[in-house]
């Protein structure tokens, strides 16, 4: 197991050494420029972990408390969903050209696009959470002992408890007199 996480540790730390030689080719030696690309490099994380993941949790366990059942995972997991792509859309959002020019990527207005795209998202919350089956934690679990219910078979009269008997199957029941029917000291 340790040679397995050693083997997917190293290309991510390679890609990390990589980014860091990058960085420093861009950085040095020192600009204007440079401190408000640390600023992204150093606020996007600091951002994300203090204001909208804890907003992201704090709304998910307060979704866990009011939603019924069959809505919490798929609601939750739609919250969450929908923070990830504010996030990713944050800098074209905030700024036109708000990251460097792609073919293709500032054909549209990504308001529109990010809007599109969450309302799939919460599309297929609904839809999900109306087609799920939840099965409370208290029922019997299923079993295969009795036949399927059909509508032309007749019904199942077994009895499918289970017998106790005293003795395994198979042992000799124990002679009169013997230690097992002393009374103790």
């Amino acid at each position: 197991m340790k040679t397995a996480r050693v083997l997917l540790a190293l290309p991510g730390l390679a890609a990390l050494a990589w980014g860091v030689v990058l960085f420093a080719e861009y950085a040095l030696p020192l600009r204007p420029d440079v401190f408000g690309t640390v600023g992204w490099l150093v606020g996007g994380p600091v951002l994300n972990d203090a204001v909208i993941a804890p907003l992201t949790a704090l709304l998910g366990i307060a979704l866990s408390r009011l939603l019924p059942p069959r809505w919490r995972t798929p609601v939750m997991a739609g919250t969450v969903v929908t923070a990830t792509l504010a996030i990713l859309a944050f800098p074209l959002l905030w700024r036109p050209y708000g990251t460097p020019p792609m073919p293709g990527l500032h054909d549209t207005n990504p308001a529109p696009a990010l809007a599109l795209t969450l309302a799939v998202v919460w599309l297929a919350v609904v839809l999900t959470a109306l087609s799920r089956r939840v099965v409370p934690s208290d029922a019997r679990p299923i079993t295969r002992d009795a036949s399927p219910i059909t509508s032309d078979a007749p019904p199942d009269t077994r009895d499918t408890r289970p017998t106790t008997s005293p003795d395994p199957p198979g042992t000799q029941p124990d002679p009169p007199g013997t230690p097992a029917d002393r009374p103790a000291p």
